[in-house]
């Protein structure tokens, strides 16, 4: 018998006890945040830029790669070129040796020099600050488009990379199996306080603390209220 409306929408009761019991309450959510900012109270991203283009430029090389081999790539390359007109001069083969230690550098160099040639074409040289006219360009997917928007624009989004799914969903912050839907809870859950910050709070948490494959729960300032070690929220 198919299911009806209400009940295909909602899930089942003991689903949303078990949501709810893997969840942080809005007490200790406020008290995550409050551990984070006086933790890093100026939170950056490790990306070096000086512009909302280097900025850019970095994020899309940054897809599968680390912060450090960006930063050595872009410190050879913006010494040389560092906006849309210069990068596009280089051409998809000029281009390449600057970026040629990070992975996936060929579909990276394609996309950039695309970019920089729409940035010129139809943003006279400048980064757009709209979330649908970055997506637009080459390279640029939704978190890439966050990233720039909240750390260049300063907009209250939220990138949701690996590290912060992984945060979010051991802590209980916010449940999700996909990286849209850990976002879409981010931006209900997360205090409007600490919006702006909470994006580079969660990365350098996870990078530096909750780690993949070793957390150092131990030294772990969340500790107390991770649901990951049976947290009672």
């Amino acid at each position: 018998m198919p299911a009806s409306p209400q009940s295909a929408a909602s899930p089942p009761e003991h689903v949303k006890k078990s949501v709810k019991a893997r969840s942080l309450n809005k007490p200790h959510i406020q008290e995550l945040f409050e551990r984070l900012k006086n933790d890093r109270p100026e939170p950056r991203t490790e990306l070096n830029y000086s512009t909302p283009f280097e900025l850019l430029i970095a994020v899309i090389l940054s897809a599968q790669a680390t912060d450090v081999s960006v930063n050595k790539a872009t410190e050879k390359l913006y010494a040389v070129a560092n906006t849309p007109a210069q990068i596009a001069a280089l051409g998809v083969e000029g281009f390449k040796p600057f970026i040629r230690t990070i992975g996936l550098f060929n579909t990276k160099a394609e996309n950039i020099i695309a970019t920089c040639q729409a940035l010129l074409n139809k943003h006279q040289g400048e980064v757009p600050a709209e979330r649908e006219a970055l997506q637009a360009l080459a390279g640029v997917g939704r978190k890439t488009a966050n990233v720039v928007l909240n750390t260049a624009f300063g907009h209250a989004v939220m990138a949701v990379d690996t590290h912060i799914f992984r945060v979010s969903n051991r802590t209980g912050l916010a449940l999700g199996k996909t990286v849209d839907a850990v976002e879409q809870q981010l931006m209900k859950r997360v205090p409007a306080a600490f919006l702006q910050d909470a994006h580079h709070w969660l990365i350098l948490h996870g990078r530096y603390t909750c780690k993949a494959r070793k957390p150092e729960c131990e030294r772990c300032i969340l500790n107390d209220l991770c649901k990951k070690n049976g947290v009672d929220a």
